[in-house]
């Protein structure tokens, strides 16, 4: 009987969390399960697009922190 693999395996396998043996059933299992398989290679392409997101704070956001730092007396960024 199989283990059967859950998305928490894939992430743990992705990031190389899981112990050389399971990573050889994990591996297995790919080639055998087409859904499986799928399912890896959707958290591949999340995970790269999450990579290249770049998150920056609106000017008003930035002036808000400026103008409370200037305020309490804390030194300039």
């Amino acid at each position: 009987m199989t283990k059967p693999f859950t998305p928490n395996d894939l992430v743990r396998y992705i990031y190389q969390e899981m112990p050389e043996v399971e990573q050889e059933l994990l591996m297995q299992a790919l080639h055998s399960d087409e859904s499986l398989m799928q399912e890896y290679v959707e958290m591949l392409s999340t995970i790269e697009q999450l990579n290249q997101v770049r998150l920056t704070p609106s000017e008003k956001v930035v002036h808000a922190i400026k103008s409370l730092a200037h305020s309490t007396g804390l030194q300039k960024v």
